[in-house]
């Protein structure tokens, strides 16, 4: 998908800086303004924040479920698509593609969703190198595992 165009379908476009990049993210799904997301958007870049703590607006369907269980990822931590997908009885391919529908990625950590072999996609603008570089500003204050194998989970390339 062109990122421009899922940005020009934003009600509320806010862009703030990540780890490796940017990220557009649709304001009108959460509680704040644009500058209360930026400044805690530059508490997470700089490593004091690992919550976002406005109130989260979820689309009805099972975008807005898929979007929760997301939300439920712990900092630092990663779930398979195939986990949110037994969890929500539903298909690993379509758990990705909810996760591609994701208007607030940062605040609902889509990024904290990988393929059972490896880091699978990531829609928002900078592709999968950006997903790989939250990953990587994430594990360097934690230990990241996946959920039900106790392991550490390397996206592909893993050795930064």
């Amino acid at each position: 998908m062109d990122p421009t165009a899922k940005r020009a379908a934003y009600d509320d476009p806010v862009s703030v800086a990540v780890p490796g990049g940017r990220l557009t993210l649709d304001a009108s799904y959460v509680g704040a303004d644009a500058d209360e997301i930026r400044r805690q958007a530059r508490e997470y870049r700089e490593g004091t924040r690992t919550v976002f703590d406005f109130p989260v607006r979820y689309p009805d369907g099972f975008t807005g479920r898929v979007m929760r269980a997301m939300a439920a990822i712990p900092y630092g931590e990663t779930r398979t698509y195939g986990n949110i997908a037994a969890d929500l009885d539903s298909a690993p391919q379509s758990v990705g593609a909810a996760c591609g529908r994701n208007p607030i990625p940062l605040v609902v950590p889509c990024h904290r969703v990988v393929a059972e072999d490896g880091l699978g996609g990531f829609s928002a603008e900078g592709g999968p190198e950006l997903k790989r570089r939250l990953l990587a500003h994430e594990r360097s204050d934690s230990v990241q595992t996946t959920l039900g194998d106790g392991g550490s989970m390397r996206p592909e390339g893993g050795g930064e």
